[in-house]
């Protein structure tokens, strides 16, 4: 059932003026005045710090937390939302501007309303009754525009939900907002036409990683529980560690990307960007199955658990054995932050009876730069998702696109080179990087065979996430994407503390493993997790005195 089925005209016009209220339902309006209402205060990390509602904490709260508070009576759905609409109107277009949000949903509280008369019915309906999500704003909405952050997209309703937002909502989810990214999801700033340029919270002179950005920066800030993010090269995994988070790409295959504007046929993945490993394998259960429209989902037929949350074990790193990609690292001085948090990452591991072995494999230096083929299937993908909107979408084709010449420079080059591929899928070229793509899955393979290995650790990327305007460059993510193979990121540490970045820049570390091996990788960071507490809110959107 529609999230919204059962409410009427009334109950959404009260929703649109709510919302209006805040100067948050789109991305170019300015928030009202919060004052009297909700005023930042200094932020240290301590529980003393945190915003209560009837003995509720929001700041870092999970889908446990939430649904204890509504069991107990401490909290309504639209108590929940009506802070984290607060949240997103201080901090959001206001305060650090982080320029989180493309979009907010206008019946957010109308629909919190219509959960809580459900609640008081017959109590949880659903795995994620309640939990507000963010959804990155290229994943399909029937409800609110899909944009991919370009402005001739901007008013482009697609006619059904994606096929994971579907399930979100059937499991009881609220869809909060649309997060702002890189535009249509090409590179890694995070910067697009319609939303700007998203700002990292934790150092506000560089970027959240990309192409998911706009959702890393709103779940690491908790303007809401969970979030959801794509990735064709490592556009989950990059703002997942630059955001102190939890990002996971699945084993191609897993989860549909029906209904998500696409960059690539065989390397597309979309999954959870979340504040804790056990929250990430909740919206990991909700958004598997398989669906006869992405037929690549078959091959995940009798490959998923009764509930991923059942793999979590706090001592999962006794006897795990972990093997470190050594040409994984860099070697320069600029490299040294990553490698000395990656270095206590791999201390910790053996503290906790991990077997750590270092490895190299040079296969992957000969291979990483000449397995993305996303140029080549580009055209096809997206001249796909556009016959899919109908006759009346603002944008009907890949070529209309490109001749708006609406997104920004950076953008505007990529999708101008992807149209300029001709007969791409017939390619040789493209034909010699799907072979060169199958060379690394057999590498990899055979060397977590011949090492025994349960998976391969490294750092997402071999340098701290780049100030604002700078490419991000040497990121791993081609061991994950060139192979299909499952990969999880989890808050390794952070860099050295300065005046920019007050706990320091978050470094994430990732863990590989073979097909559909995401329980193993998800309970190795949950082992770690526990472990160290390595997650901390960003300082600059602090709670909200109440």
């Amino acid at each position: 059932m529609s999230e919204l089925s059962s409410l009427n005209r009334r109950g959404f016009m009260g929703a649109v003026g709510a919302a209006g209220a805040l100067g948050i339902v789109s991305a170019g309006s300015a928030p009202a005045d919060a004052a009297g209402r909700a005023t930042p205060q200094a932020a240290t990390g301590a529980p003393g710090s945190l915003s209560r509602k009837g003995g509720f904490e929001l700041m870092e709260a999970t889908v446990a937390d939430i649904h204890d508070a509504f069991r107990r009576g401490r909290l309504t759905c639209r108590e929940l939302v009506r802070q984290y609409l607060d949240r997103i109107a201080a901090y959001d277009k206001r305060g650090p501007a982080l320029k989180a949000i493309i979009s907010v949903n206008p019946r957010a509280l109308e629909v919190a309303d219509e959960l809580d008369r459900r609640f008081r019915r017959s109590g949880l309906t659903g795995p994620l009754h309640g939990i507000p999500i963010i959804l990155k704003d290229n994943f399909d909405t029937s409800d609110l525009p899909t944009t991919g952050g370009n402005t001739a997209m901007r008013d482009s309703l697609p006619p059904a939900d994606a096929f994971t937002v579907r399930k979100m909502r059937e499991a009881g989810a609220l869809i909060l907002a649309k997060a702002n990214l890189q535009e249509f999801a090409r590179g890694g700033n995070s910067v697009s036409s319609l939303g700007g340029q998203v700002l990292n919270p934790y150092d506000l002179t560089r970027t959240p990683g990309g192409s998911s950005g706009g959702t890393a920066a709103a779940i690491a800030s908790n303007f809401a529980v969970l979030g959801t993010g794509s990735d064709t090269g490592q556009s989950i995994r990059s703002p997942a560690s630059a955001g102190c988070l939890v990002g996971m790409r699945p084993t191609r295959g897993l989860i549909s990307r029906r209904g998500v504007i696409p960059n690539s046929i065989t390397q597309d993945e979309i999954g959870p960007i979340t504040r804790t490993v056990e929250d990430a394998a909740r919206l990991l259960d909700v958004m598997v199955g398989f669906d006869p429209d992405d037929p690549i989902t078959a091959f995940g037929l009798g490959r998923t658990p009764r509930s991923y949350l059942d793999a979590l074990r706090a001592d999962a790193l006794r006897g795990a054995r972990i093997g470190v990609m050594n040409n994984l690292f860099g070697t320069e001085e600029r490299h040294q932050e990553v490698n000395r948090v990656m270095e206590d990452v791999i201390s910790t591991m053996r503290a906790q009876d991990a077997t750590v072995i270092r490895f190299d494999l040079p296969a992957y230096d000969a291979l990483q730069s000449v397995v993305a083929n996303s140029d080549w299937e580009a055209h096809t993908a997206m001249d796909a998702y556009f016959a899919s909107l109908g006759p009346d979408a603002p944008v009907r084709t890949f070529d209309q696109l490109v001749a708006s010449r609406t997104a920004v420079p950076e953008v505007q080059k990529t999708l101008e080179t992807e149209l300029a591929v001709k007969d791409g899928l017939n390619d040789p070229q493209y034909k010699d990087r799907t072979l060169n793509r199958d060379k690394l899955r057999l590498a990899v393979s055979a060397k977590l065979a011949e090492l025994d290995l349960d998976a391969i650790l490294y750092p997402l990327q071999k340098v701290l996430v780049s100030p604002v305007g700078v490419p991000q460059p040497e990121r791993n993510g081609a061991l994950s994407h060139g192979t299909g193979f499952p990969a999880v990121c989890f808050p390794g540490g952070f860099s050295t503390p300065t005046e920019a970045a007050p706990l320091g820049v978050p470094v994430g570390a990732e863990l590989l493993g073979r097909d559909y091996s995401e329980p193993l990788l998800l309970s190795l960071s949950y082992a770690y997790e526990k472990a160290t507490k390595t997650r901390k809110p960003p300082r600059s959107t602090p709670s909200l005195t109440r």
